[in-house]
């Protein structure tokens, strides 16, 4: 550690050397909604997470509210489509980055990064015409990492066909 930083950088440097680094989208796992493998954008700017989902229908089972979704996980791939159950922990108004405002499910659920597993709260809503299919944002970063944003899948590369399918080829 350089000596010449002033007490507050070394501070911060410290505190930083304790935390995995992430760049500024990552591949993760939702792995109890049975999601393998999801791009995420590293959002600091968002509070909460959010999780594409369409067809989004409440329920109640055994006396707990549930939420039953789907979504495409692959951005530009249609075909390829889940089907998840969560408990809904809350409903919320929420604003996107466009100050339009959204009363959103809020489920709980773990996420893998890399070797981290942390417990994010998400919000749903659709996002098919978004560039990344979820948001990961900074209550679910807070005090386990820190983001570079000149950098990209520091976490681990994509993985090999989590869906069993290859790259969608044209027709001629």
């Amino acid at each position: 550690m350089n000596s010449d930083l002033p007490d507050s950088d070394k501070i911060m440097k410290k505190s930083d050397e304790s935390k995995t680094t992430l760049g500024w989208r990552e591949w993760l796992a939702l792995p109890d909604l049975g999601i393998p493998a999801v791009k995420a954008k590293v959002d600091t700017g968002a509070r909460t997470s959010t999780l594409h989902a369409f067809f989004v229908e409440p329920f109640e089972e055994d006396g707990r509210p549930k939420v039953r979704f789907y979504l495409h996980p692959l951005q530009k791939r249609q075909d390829v489509e889940l089907a998840c159950v969560a408990d809904i922990i809350d409903r919320r108004l929420v604003s996107d980055s466009g100050g339009h405002r959204e009363l959103r499910y809020i489920i709980k659920t773990p996420i893998k990064l890399g070797g981290n597993t942390v417990e994010a709260e998400i919000t749903l809503t659709d996002r098919d015409a978004m560039r990344f299919r979820m948001l990961l944002g900074r209550t679910a970063l807070a005090g386990r990492f820190v983001v570079d944003p000149a950098l990209s899948y520091l976490a681990g590369p994509k993985p090999v066909k989590p869906y069993g399918v290859g790259r969608k080829r044209r027709q001629k």
